[in-house]
């Protein structure tokens, strides 16, 4: 699958075995610095330096904390300390943490060098590991530092998901119902109807974003439908204090953004699939933490709604509204 972004555009292998292959489909004929987590089967990183000239494995705790400043400064320091100069490049091994961490980190390293994902969670491979949205938290927003950074290439094994727990299947399966829910009602349908084929979800998931991407690079407006279940799912992760994951979250916050028709598919949707549809999360929390996130503004926020299977609208409603949204399950 191409991503065209003009001189910006990459291609996203999706393929069972292509990791196996990634020295043929990348050039790692360089300085390498691969970046993965503890989460993640060391064998994929280790599988990997041995396809390379020049590689170096650094393994960040496992989690959001891991994206921070800290970390970001560790990256750059063991690339300034390896001599890694612009020809030279990062590889992402891991979920959207890694990604994101090692991305921006390539996209600040010298002023830019190259960036290569691996991902290796479901939820990554179907969605942060295409779009170039790189970042890092600070205190509790989440994302709030970061670059658009577009990958070289990226390479979309299903089979590093054989290693992955169910409940981290689920997890990535949050977002293919935001992808479905919004932009394909077949795509959605295959969880309603629970008939779910892994390789068609993540074709179908990836094809919607890529045409979104295209028409909006850098999410000045049509990219926000991306944000679909994110306002508050952001509320709720930033305040559960890390029982839920983030696509469980953005599950939540999807029941709030709909119609009472779709509301009742959509649970029973996230149910197939063991996904969560409430938090103990007190809502007031939610509230603030969404009101601070990045994409409010002047006492406003941009909301997706859906109000049928397949489509959506942009909505900017005001702090009172989304109080009246959280406790009251709709928008008006």
């Amino acid at each position: 699958m191409y991503i065209d972004l003009k001189e910006n555009g990459y291609e996203a292998v999706i393929e069972r075995g292509c990791f196996e292959k990634a020295e043929n489909l990348l050039n790692l004929k360089r300085k390498v610095l691969i970046v993965t987590d503890e989460g993640v089967p060391s064998k994929y990183s280790k599988a990997l330096a041995n396809k390379c000239d020049f590689a170096t494995i650094l393994t960040v705790p496992q989690g959001e904390k891991s994206k921070s400043f800290v970390f970001l400064e560790k990256l750059c320091s063991v690339m300034l300390e390896k001599g890694f100069h612009r020809k030279d490049c990062v590889v992402a091994v891991g979920g959207g943490v890694c990604g994101d961490l090692a991305g921006f980190a390539a996209s600040v390293f010298m002023r830019g060098i190259d960036f290569y994902n691996i991902p290796t969670t479901l939820l990554s491979q179907i969605d942060s590991s295409v779009g170039g949205k790189t970042a890092v938290n600070l205190g509790t927003v989440k994302n709030i530092v970061g670059s658009f950074y577009q990958p070289k290439k990226v390479l979309i094994d299903p089979t590093l998901l054989e290693t992955l727990d169910k409940r981290q299947l689920s997890n990535g399966y949050a977002e293919a119902i935001k992808m479905g829910l919004t932009s394909d009602e077949k795509l959605f349908n295959m969880f309603y109807e629970n008939k779910i084929d892994i390789i068609e979800v993540i074709t179908r998931s990836l094809d919607v974003k890529r045409k979104i991407v295209e028409q909006d690079e850098k999410e000045s407006n049509l990219r926000k439908v991306l944000n679909f279940g994110h306002t508050l799912g952001h509320g709720i992760e930033a305040n559960c204090d890390g029982e839920l994951y983030h696509g469980e979250c953005v599950g939540i916050g999807m029941r709030y953004m709909c119609s009472d028709s779709v509301r009742e598919k959509l649970d029973v949707a996230l149910k197939n699939v063991n996904l969560p549809i409430t938090s103990d999360v007190e809502k007031d929390l939610i509230l603030k933490a969404a009101m601070h996130d990045k994409k409010a503004s002047s006492g406003s926020v941009d909301i997706i709604y859906v109000e049928n299977p397949g489509s959506f609208e942009i909505r900017k409603i005001s702090e009172k509204e989304l109080k009246e949204v959280l406790y009251n399950e709709k928008v008006k």
